[in-house]
């Protein structure tokens, strides 16, 4: 694997959460290279490749990308839209994670493409439980498309 490659981008502004879900998956050995994204903005940058990511290739998408909703910036259902009307980031699996209990959240992820949606629980053990088995699936078990199919090569 190249260093650079990033398995796992998690998108998360609370701390609490970050540090659950970080030390959940490499508590199971799941995820050599996290990249945490804390607001929308930082997040499009990252998989865009633009900014302080400038130097990152479209070449090296995350295996998935665990998504909050709730973000400063640029909220998640926006950087979802954005993903998904991509032709370079429209295959990179998004899993959102949130603690939103609105229905219309839900029905407008899955409208705009997101792979899976899982409502956090608030209890630590659960959380815990929850990102390790998320993290085996897509990383593990998930079979991906190979990096370059959905790149559009010039010409």
């Amino acid at each position: 694997m190249n260093r650079d490659e990033v398995e796992i981008l998690l998108v998360e502004d609370n701390p609490d959460d970050v540090e659950l879900a970080l030390h959940a998956l490499k508590k199971g050995n799941l995820a050599n290279k996290i990249e945490v994204a804390r607001d929308g903005e930082e997040a499009l940058d990252f998989l865009f490749c633009r900014g302080a990511h400038g130097r990152r290739s479209f070449e090296s998408p995350p295996k998935v990308v665990l998504l909050d909703l709730k973000l400063p910036k640029i909220e998640g259902l926006e950087v979802l839209r954005a993903l998904k009307s991509d032709p370079r980031t429209k295959s990179i699996p998004i899993v959102v994670m949130t603690s939103s209990k609105e229905q219309r959240d839900l029905v407008e992820g899955y409208q705009l493409g997101v792979n899976s949606y899982i409502q956090k629980p608030v209890d630590f053990d659960q959380f815990r439980e929850i990102v390790g088995k998320l993290g085996f699936y897509w990383l593990v078990i998930n079979q991906c498309p190979p990096k370059d199919a959905f790149i559009p090569k010039p010409g």
